[in-house]
């Protein structure tokens, strides 16, 4: 019988301020992966199961990948940039991946519902798997699950807190 295992892969990770608290990004030398807030209470248990699920482990470190998206945030936050640029790689499941390239689509200062990101994904009826994929999300903000929100206006939810998705769609203009 032959047994396949997952080889350990290492990334390199920095914590960064923001005006809506602690960042952690963990990156490679060539891309994102990574990219929450570390400030609330399941913000550990989260990473914990990020890292496991992938087979991860990370450092704290230097790159310019981690460079890239600091001075990226730190533009984003003064209001001086609205597009990313960093590389990223998301890991997760075709639907997902697919939800968060929807996402990415979104423009800045302007909301989706959870049934309109469904429906342009020919997927009318799976606005709850978009929600779950939402919620799945690993790059805060850059891939902005913020302004996705429920087809009567209300605000739905947000991983890292209401407060914060309110800070960030008030931030952008949409409030």
């Amino acid at each position: 019988m032959t047994s396949y295992t997952q080889q350990k892969t290492f990334l390199t990770g920095r914590y960064i301020q923001t005006p809506l608290g602690k960042i952690l990004a963990l990156a490679d030398e060539g891309a994102l992966y990574f990219l929450q807030f570390m400030d609330e209470c399941k913000a550990g248990e989260r990473l914990g199961k990020y890292l496991k699920s992938r087979n991860t482990t990370f450092d704290l470190g230097e790159s310019a990948i981690l460079s890239s998206i600091e001075i990226e945030l730190f533009q984003y936050f003064q209001g001086q940039l609205k597009i990313f640029t960093t590389p990223l790689i998301c890991v997760g499941s075709l639907f997902q991946k697919r939800v968060w390239e929807n996402l990415l689509e979104i423009p800045y200062g302007q909301t989706r519902s959870y049934a309109e990101v469904a429906r342009k994904l020919d997927k009318p009826t799976a606005y709850r798997a978009v929600a779950q994929a939402n919620a799945a999300n690993a790059i805060a903000i850059v891939i902005p699950c913020h302004r996705v929100i429920n087809t009567g206006g209300a605000y739905g939810g947000y991983a890292s807190g209401m407060e914060k998705k309110i800070w960030l769609l008030r931030h952008e203009g949409y409030i």
